[in-house]
């Protein structure tokens, strides 16, 4: 493969924000984009300069040229849009979170498995360089062994209309909780023993804010807070015996700064040069297809489905099951 002919399905912001990382790729064709309105899709084509503009998602799907598509619909729709993707035979990027539960992921993976197919999660931070850094940070001794994570991830999203309703699966947890998450899991991993969660709800009935605990079997311990009505700092922090190292922004980790036990700054990591930090997601996607695999080993099958359950463990405990589940 050349170039991978990239489809991209809906016209929203961070369908945009995709589109303008993989005008900046070289190794990308703008191929083609859908949208649910003809006109929708003439517009976004005309702006970032795909070749193709169609007015419905099936007849994207139809469309043999394409190698990729990425999914940036509602979380609700993602199970829909994927299985019909890949029934037509469309190798499949779907953003984050991947579902609205895990038996959705396992559907929704067990079919790409069945056709042949890439089905990928754009968790873009498993991607990237910096989440490799960390590990390597925390498994060099650098904070000695490290025993506590928090993680706060929190935007002014009350005014979104998809965030708020039950029915497009909206609420924190799902769009900003699956981050704090991915953090916990990155750096600890997840081997989990147990799960505690407090949770305030908005009136709309979704999840306005919400704080995690995970214990695990070793004696380690994570605190994630989220919400869609506060603004926070967006850091992860890790917490040892030797020190503690921050992570500047666990969205797109933007540096990591390591303290020893004088809390003296020791080693500072910065992120590399990129474009938007899609393209390590795209091109780990590329190389997956070139390569005949069903799944990228940055973001396994099994990895999406874990941090899937450990959301529909948390809504659980809170009573939050949304209209498309009952």
């Amino acid at each position: 493969m050349k170039k991978l002919r990239m489809g991209v399905l809906s016209t929203g912001n961070i369908a945009a924000t995709m589109a303008e990382t993989l005008g900046c790729m070289e190794d990308v064709e703008l191929y083609a984009v859908a949208s649910r309105s003809q006109e929708k899709a003439d517009v976004f084509a005309a702006r970032f300069g795909f070749e193709k503009a169609y007015g419905t998602y099936e007849e994207m799907a139809a469309d043999g040229k394409v190698d990729l598509v990425y999914v940036a619909t509602p979380i609700s729709e993602h199970c829909a849009n994927v299985k019909m993707l890949l029934e037509n035979g469309r190798n499949v990027l779907c953003e984050k979170a991947f579902s609205v539960n895990a038996q959705e992921a396992r559907e929704m993976t067990a079919l790409a498995k069945e056709k042949g197919l890439l089905l990928a999660e754009a968790m873009w931070v498993r991607y990237m360089p910096m989440a490799e850094t960390l590990q390597e940070v925390i498994a060099s001794g650098a904070i000695g062994k490290p025993y506590t994570l928090t993680a706060n991830l929190g935007y002014l999203l009350e005014s979104v209309h998809r965030m708020m309703v039950p029915e497009l699966a909206g609420g924190a947890l799902l769009d900003v909780g699956v981050y704090t998450l991915t953090f916990a899991s990155i750096a600890f991993g997840d081997d989990i023993s147990s799960i505690d969660t407090s949770v305030v709800m908005t009136d709309t009935g979704v999840d306005a804010q919400s704080s995690i605990t995970l214990c695990y079997p070793d004696g380690r311990m994570s605190v994630l807070n989220n919400s869609l009505r506060a603004l926070s700092d967006r850091q992860g922090i890790i917490y040892g015996t030797k020190g503690f190292l921050v992570v500047e922004n666990i969205n797109n980790f933007e540096s990591i700064t390591v303290y020893n036990e004088k809390r003296e700054v020791t080693a500072r990591y910065d992120q590399p040069k990129q474009i938007s930090g899609y393209e390590y997601e795209v091109r780990a996607c590329k190389k997956a297809i070139e390569e005949g695999l069903c799944e990228c080993p940055q973001m396994s099958h099994s990895q999406t489905v874990r941090i899937m359950e450990q959301m529909d463990a948390v809504r659980k405990k809170w009573g939050l099951c949304y209209p498309m589940e009952k």
